[in-house]
């Protein structure tokens, strides 16, 4: 197994992007090797990052608005994320999203197992809508773009077969005022009328 040479890559991202793959003469499996250390994006506020391979431990924690796509990723995974959108193109390790209570993860599940990983505490597992699909399917071609992703390939070249593989990790809270503002905007509000159906559906 490939052993990444740095550590909290990307830690308080707040722009740019981050590309990150193996040399093309590489001999391994990226997908299957720890390319990106631990605490990988912490405490990101904005910005991209394209991994390909797997990242260690504690990946996108208190992320808060970056949007990544990783292969694999450790235990904790998206722990006290607030926001961002994160995207996991293989397994994931135990706790996966625990006290996260914003953004979004899409994590790819073709076997079932991802429940076993999961801390449901403050997380539902949703269907995808179609802002959603149109959104994960752009992301996965840049990542491909970027990284010349075996994975990425794969699924985008099967991508309505693939398409029912992926879980959408979606915090309770989150889903709770992204309807209000919604059902606010419908109603014509704007401004503060906003504001307050956003405190009332986070006190809810």
């Amino acid at each position: 197994m490939v052993v990444p040479d740095f550590l909290c890559l990307g830690k308080g991202l707040s722009g740019g992007k981050i590309i990150v793959y193996p040399p093309r003469q590489a001999t391994f499996v990226p997908e299957e090797n720890i390319l990106v250390g631990n605490v990988a994006l912490y405490g990101a506020t904005s910005g991209e990052a394209y991994f390909r391979g797997v990242a260690g431990e504690r990946f996108a924690v208190r992320n808060s608005g970056a949007h990544a796509v990783v292969e694999g990723v450790g235990d904790h995974g998206c722990e006290y994320m607030t926001g961002g959108k994160v995207v996991i193109l293989g397994q994931t390790g135990r706790n996966f999203a625990a006290g996260m209570s914003g953004g979004v993860a899409y994590v790819y599940n073709p076997d079932g197992t991802f429940e076993e990983n999961l801390n449901a505490e403050m997380v539902d597992l949703d269907k995808l809508d179609k802002d959603d699909v149109d959104w994960l399917r752009n992301t996965i071609r840049a990542h491909v773009d970027a990284t010349d992703s075996a994975p990425g390939q794969r699924i985008l070249t099967d991508w309505e077969s693939e398409l029912k593989n992926f879980t959408k990790v979606m915090p309770r809270d989150f889903k709770k005022v992204l309807q209000a503002i919604a059902e606010a905007e419908a109603r014509g509000a704007a401004g503060d009328e906003i504001d307050t159906a956003i405190m009332a559906a986070a006190n809810a």
